[in-house]
């Protein structure tokens, strides 16, 4: 090949690290605009020029802009003299008639990533992503070729903890705590900040961070795996709170319950397809103790959470659905009544779904304390592993906008409990 120009930014010195490793697998946690994905770039234009296949995947067309402009600009010239090949449709670039190739293309799980291979894999934005996108077609398209992997993420907010596909949104996090612990050289773990990326404003970096709070610093800036917020209400583990010592999720997790006196499904609503998952938790107790049995939320219509409402309902021979009428309860209402009417046009046999309206007559806060306080005392059991539920709990600070899955565990386990905080606005049976 003639000897045309590439144009590669000069990495800053956390770049480089990444870059010139030699591990066979990498993981890379960096704050925002730290230089992850620009590094990233360079490190794939190295490998594509090695003669290489390179995939680079993130969640949306978006993530994977910055990304593809970096390689692009790097290989202008010999594209411009028709040495390599760009499709800009299907972003990518190949030296016609071999294997050579760059790509870049959108991915959230095992299904969108299919349909391609590589010896290189990245994958960016790693947090958001479903751990099969890896196990399941990422690992075997490796196989051939003993092919290299790249994982990069930034620790997830909770917000972007919403927004996620992943089954446990600490996904990201265990494989880097992996990953540092490796001792054989084929796994590297990389951490840098923010502030390390020196083409960015410090003034500006600055301004920005007085706007956020401790927790979004830490996670957003300087790139810190956080997975128990100071304050929140729920723990992970025994721990101490003032003077007290208090249970955490781990300490009374189980794999069976015994028989439950009653059972009530917790329903926290979205209107929408596009909006926030519908909260949807089922609930049991039998004298002082309860239990967390499901976890059923999900994106999707009315239609399509309802329906997961009224499974969970007969699976666990619930009592009733329970919903916050001044948040939704009437569309609740009205949403499960039609499934249900949808349902016994093929099975006739199908029940009805009570459904309890009840209003909220304190705050968020106040109504999660008590709940929070049975788990405290070690009376509140989660049946399984509920990652996404928990992670909720354990990252939620009073005073923030509270999440579905907690709405709908409060809402289930406050029935439970016959708490006056909430009060019934009609017969839960009509």
């Amino acid at each position: 090949m003639p000897d045309y120009t590439i144009v590669l930014p000069r990495p800053h010195e956390k770049q480089a690290e990444f870059i010139a490793s030699p591990a066979k697998r990498k993981i890379i946690r960096a704050g925002r605009r730290g230089g992850k994905t620009v590094g990233m770039a360079i490190y794939a234009v190295q490998k594509f020029l090695d003669g290489r296949r390179v995939l680079y995947a993130a969640p949306t067309a978006e993530q994977i802009g910055r990304f593809w402009v970096t390689v692009c600009e790097a290989l202008r010239e010999p594209i411009k003299a028709d040495v390599f090949r760009k499709n800009e449709t299907e972003h990518f670039i190949e030296l016609p008639e071999t294997e050579q190739r760059i790509r870049a293309k959108t991915a959230w799980n095992a299904d969108t990533l299919r349909g391609d291979y590589a010896d290189v894999l990245i994958l960016d934005e790693w947090q958001l992503m479903n751990e099969e996108a890896w196990e399941v077609v990422g690992a075997p398209m490796l196989l051939d070729n003993n092919g290299d992997a790249v994982f990069i993420y930034t620790p997830p907010s909770l917000h972007s903890r919403s927004t996620t596909k992943a089954t446990d949104p600490q996904h990201a996090a265990k494989l880097y705590k992996r990953a540092a612990q490796d001792t054989t050289g084929r796994w590297a773990a990389f951490h840098f900040t923010s502030h390390d990326n020196p083409h960015i404003s410090k003034v500006a970096l600055s301004e920005i961070t007085k706007d956020m709070t401790a927790l979004a610093y830490r996670m957003e800036i300087q790139a810190e795996d956080v997975n128990e917020a100071p304050g929140a209400l729920w723990h992970r583990n025994r721990t101490q709170v003032g003077d007290r010592i208090v249970c955490g999720i781990e300490d009374t997790r189980t794999t069976s319950h015994p028989d439950l006196s009653r059972v009530v499904v917790g329903v926290d609503p979205t209107a929408s397809a596009g909006g926030d998952e519908a909260g949807i938790i089922t609930c049991g107790v039998t004298g002082n103790d309860y239990y967390t049995l499901a976890d059923d939320s999900q994106h999707g219509s009315p239609e399509q959470w309802a329906q997961a409402v009224i499974t969970a309902y007969h699976r666990f021979k619930a009592d009733c659905v329970v919903a916050e009428k001044n948040n939704g309860g009437d569309m609740v209402k009205s949403v499960i009544k039609q499934a249900v009417i949808n349902a016994r046009l093929k099975d006739p046999t199908v029940g009805e779904v009570p459904v309890k309206l009840v209003w909220a007559s304190r705050g968020k806060a106040t109504r999660a304390e008590p709940i929070s306080a049975i788990a405290e005392n070690g009376r509140d059991h989660h049946v399984g592993s509920f990652p996404a539920l928990e992670d909720e709990l354990c990252m939620w600070i009073p005073g923030d906008p509270s999440p579905n899955r907690l709405d709908a565990k409060v809402w289930a386990m406050t029935e439970l409990t016959g708490s006056g905080i909430i009060t019934a606005m009609e017969d839960p049976f009509d």
